[in-house]
This record gives structure tokens, C-alpha cells and sequence, in this order.
């Protein structure tokens, strides 16, 4: 819990009402209550604002004066939100120390203040960080590192000599150093090629549930700071994906692309191998890219990516084909019709 004042203070806003009231947990504008904070980020709730029960809500300056009761004004009230909703909903702590049913090397390095849960296992030579928690039936392979208060949910798997930055969290499921899909075609028989690089991340990463990232064939794979990956996504072997990216659920990267930063990649969406995508690009659901792009904007299309303007004119006009199709034939039977009497007079005329 915490008083309007003290979020106020903590989250950069400025405190418009009673700043001694409390709050404990989040609630939306239709159903919050006296000891909940709201938000409104999106204007197509605004109606809601006026006959709000929420104890306070967060919103922009210019919705302060149609606010019924106690607000946090802030330009971002959707990122204000999400970091108070940490505030007042952390996760549940771990405790410290190894279950009697986890299996740790000897010569693996595991703090104080790390937890091991039941069923886990921690390999030869992994270094664990501070406050580390590897959750149920999670496999940390040997010469792994992982930084401070990174967090292994559930049944995650960190293969060999993989590297994972600071503060992650990685849902159940997910599988990070898998080999890559490469192998090479003899004679009617694919053989297959060594994977003898790892993957690392950077600090301030999720990773969702059952979301797989291959090691490099050679050279690593590797995953910028802050990136947000959904659940279901699999990113191959080489790529590159630049700090603060995000993806959607069900999306596919293929080997060696290089994928810049603050890209968003929404659900479905495919990338084929060896591309590369500038900074800022943002591409829609189930876009195909079959091209590199380097220039920052939006991309959409499940034929091969291009600027949004042009493909939003073009699908228009594949609604309008058969219309056109069949003006386009009533003008060659016209034409056809009129060559023919043309024809005639002058046949006519001789």
C-alpha cells in the first residue's frame, strides 16, 4: 500500500487532491474502488472518468479538471500505471538457499541469496548472481551466468555456456540455447552442422512461455537490453536483436538476421534469414519480410513487407480487382466492336 503522496513523490507526478489516501492495489475506471488506483490512457474511456469509484486515478493534464476524485498527473499515464502496479503487486520474494530437492554441482557458484527451487538442477562451473531465483524443475547447464535478480519461472531450460544479463525474467517453458536449425544437404542426406556458439542477453529482458532462442552456429546469438519477447516466438540461430526491441506471440526470426533497436514486431509475424532491419521499424500482424529495410516506419503485408502507406493503397485495390476486371473487359469488347465497324466502312467505301 501506499498514499497518493508517497507515488507522487516516487513516480514524477504531480498530486492533484487528497494526498493522504491510500492505496493497495490497481483497478480499472469501471470497477476500482475507494483503496484502488485507475488510469486512463486511452480517450475512448473517458466516459467511464466521470462516474469512476476508484480512489485515485492517473491520467493526463488535460483530462485533470474532469477528474472526480483524488489524480496523478503525469504526460504517460500508461507507463505511470504499469510502474505503480509494480509497486503495489511485486512478485511474491523467494526464499533463500537450495531445496533439499535441487541438484547443484560442487563447483557451481550460488549466493547466499539466491533461491533453488524443487526439482531444479544448476551445472558444473554456472555462476548465479544475487538474489537469483531458478524456479521448479529448471535446468541451468554448465558454465551458464546468470546476473542479478534474474528470475527462471518455472521449467526453464538455459543450455550450455549461455550468458543472461541482470533482472530477466524468464516464463515457464522457455528453452535458450537449443541448437540451430543448420545442416548442410549431401548427396540426398542432410548432415548436420556443429552449433558451437551460445546466446546472450542483455540486462532487463522477458522472455515469455515457451519461447525458444537458438545458439549461433559459430558466432553467438545475442539479445539487447530491455528487449520484450512474447510467449510461442522462436528467434534462430545468429540473430541479432537490438536493445529495447519488442515481439508479439507467434513471431519467427530466421538465422542471422540483424534486427535493430526499438523495432516492434507484432503477432505472426516472419522474417526470412540473413535480412537485416534498421532501428524503429515497426511491423504488423503477420507481416512477411523477404527484404532487408533500412528505413525506419511501419510494414505490413503477408506478401513481402513494404510501407504501410503503399500497401494500404494496394489492398484497396485488390478489393476493387474483379470490378476493374470486368470494366477492362467491356472496354475490349467495346473497342472490338468499334474496330469492326471501322472495318466495315472502309470495306465500304471501296
Amino acid at each position: 500500500m501506499a498514499t497518493l503522496r508517497e507515488l507522487a513523490a516516487e513516480f514524477g507526478c504531480e498530486l492533484a487532491g487528497d494526498g493522504d489516501r491510500v492505496v493497495v492495489a490497481v483497478g480499472t475506471l469501471g470497477g476500482a474502488g475507494p483503496d484502488q488506483i485507475a488510469f486512463l490512457a486511452n480517450p475512448a474511456f473517458r466516459g467511464e472518468l466521470a462516474k469512476t469509484r476508484a480512489g485515485a486515478v492517473i491520467l493526463e493534464p488535460r483530462h485533470r479538471d474532469e477528474c472526480p476524485v483524488p489524480a496523478l498527473v503525469t504526460p504517460n499515464p500508461y507507463a505511470t500505471y504499469a510502474r505503480i502496479a509494480a509497486r503495489l503487486h511485486p512478485p511474491p520474494a523467494a526464499e533463500p538457499g537450495v531445496h533439499a530437492a535441487a541438484v547443484v554441482a560442487a563447483d557451481a557458484v550460488v549466493p547466499p541469496s539466491a533461491h533453488v527451487g524443487p526439482g531444479a538442477v544448476v551445472g558444473a562451473r554456472a555462476r548465479l548472481g544475487e538474489r537469483v531465483v531458478i524456479g521448479p524443475g529448471s535446468v541451468v547447464g554448465e558454465d551458464v551466468e546468470i546476473g542479478p535478480d534474474t528470475r527462471l519461472v518455472s521449467r526453464v531450460t538455459v543450455y550450455d555456456r549461455v550468458r543472461v544479463g541482470a533482472r530477466c525474467l524468464l516464463h515457464a517453458g522457455a528453452v535458450i540455447g537449443a541448437d540451430g536449425f543448420g545442416f548442410a544437404l549431401d548427396r540426398g542426406e542432410w548432415v548436420k552442422i556443429p552449433q558451437v556458439g551460445s546466446v546472450v542477453i542483455g540486462d532487463d529482458v522477458e522472455i515469455g512461455a515457451n519461447t525458444c532462442i537458438d545458439r549461433g552456429t559459430i558466432d553467438d546469438t545475442r539479445i539487447g537490453n530491455g528487449v520484450k519477447i512474447d510467449n510461442l516466438v522462436q528467434i534462430g540461430h545468429n540473430v541479432q536483436v537490438g536493445d529495447h526491441t519488442i515481439m508479439a506471440s507467434m513471431v519467427g526470426i530466421a538465422g542471422s538476421t540483424r534486427i535493430g533497436r526499438r523495432c516492434m514486431i507484432a503477432g505472426g509475424a516472419g522474417v526470412i534469414n540473413h535480412l537485416e532491419i534498421c532501428d524503429d521499424v515497426v511491423l504488423t500482424v503477420r507481416s512477411l519480410v523477404l527484404r532487408s529495410i533500412d528505413r525506419p516506419g511501419t510494414y505490413s503485408g503477408a506478401l513481402p513487407a513494404e510501407e504501410s502507406r503503399a500497401w494500404r493503397r494496394n489492398a484497396a485495390r485488390f478489393g476493387q480487382l474483379d470490378a476493374l476486371a470486368s470494366r477492362l473487359r467491356a472496354a475490349e469488347r467495346r473497342l472490338e466492336a468499334l474496330l469492326q465497324r471501322t472495318e466495315s466502312k472502309e470495306d465500304g467505301d471501296d
